[in-house]
């Protein structure tokens, strides 16, 4: 049954009007930007494959995790094969990944931190950075932390510096490590402003920063709004056609400060696909 709204009653005269509390943001979106794309950017479109094919990718994809828990793969490896079961090209154009650099770029989706582990091995040792929650993933977590990743929590603000301090020590040994600085997943290449903090680690070590952009060829890897990582999963299942092109800028140095630097390259001309 459809009720009508109650109407407001008025304070009585003279009676203290207590203003409404502010609302309140969950733990791990204290620092969190907010980027205004949602299932309107396309996430449900594109081209499919049919309910078969979807079998054989998700029969595919699940072999590649077994395997990759029964035997040591290289996680380099692991991520090209679950990619390839997953349908999906890969390929990168650019000058090469620069050892010991701090690597920043666009975030689309939780294909990413495949994307690049399948790139790793090109920079000799890559390391990322990602949320705490990534961790705990069921498909993407165990590569993460094969792939030794540093885990930023969202929700203990106060930790950032102790993170940020990880980053630098693993710069100075000369092992690259590779972070969203956009701190979200978005629809696109850099639409919106990067956050500095992390690229203080490379001000600190004096390491070169490098620039990606990450493109998908198909709506489906779009991981954004409220999507959850199953219905992404199935989109991905599901989709025709899907590559992605990783397109990296040259190596520079980090010759400003971390909010400078962070204006300056997330404004940077793309590289040409």
């Amino acid at each position: 049954m459809r009720t009508e709204p109650r109407t407001a009653v008025p304070p009585a005269a003279g009676a203290a009007v207590r203003p409404a509390p502010p609302p309140r943001i969950p733990a791990d979106q204290l620092w969190r930007p907010y980027a205004d794309c949602g299932r309107q950017c396309g996430g449900d479109g594109g081209p499919r494959v049919g309910r078969l094919r979807q079998a054989l990718r998700a029969v595919a994809g699940g072999l590649v995790l077994l395997l990759g828990v029964l035997l040591p793969w290289r996680p380099d490896l692991m991520a090209r094969a679950l990619l390839r079961a997953l349908g999906i090209r890969l390929r990168m154009t650019g000058p090469g990944v620069t050892p010991g650099a701090l690597l920043v770029g666009n975030h689309v989706s939780w294909l990413d931190i495949v994307v690049m582990t399948a790139l790793s091995r090109r920079a000799g040792r890559l390391r990322m950075v990602a949320k705490t929650e990534v961790g705990s993933w069921p498909v993407i977590g165990r590569i993460a932390r094969r792939q030794q990743t540093i885990f930023v929590d969202r929700a203990r603000p106060r930790a950032l510096p102790g993170t940020v301090a990880q980053v630098a020590a693993a710069l100075r040994a000369g092992q690259a490590v590779q972070v969203f600085p956009e701190g979200t997943t978005t629809c696109g290449p850099h639409p919106v402003p990067w956050r500095a903090a992390f690229l203080q680690a490379a001000v600190d070590a004096g390491a070169p920063v490098q620039t990606f952009t990450l493109r998908y060829a198909h709506p489906a890897a779009g991981f954004v709004g409220d999507d959850t990582l199953i219905v992404s999963l199935r989109r991905v299942l599901a989709a025709r056609g899907m590559s992605v092109a990783v397109l990296l800028g040259a190596s520079r140095p980090a010759d400003a400060p971390r909010r400078e630097l962070a204006a300056r390259l997330s404004h940077a001309d793309l590289p040409a696909a």
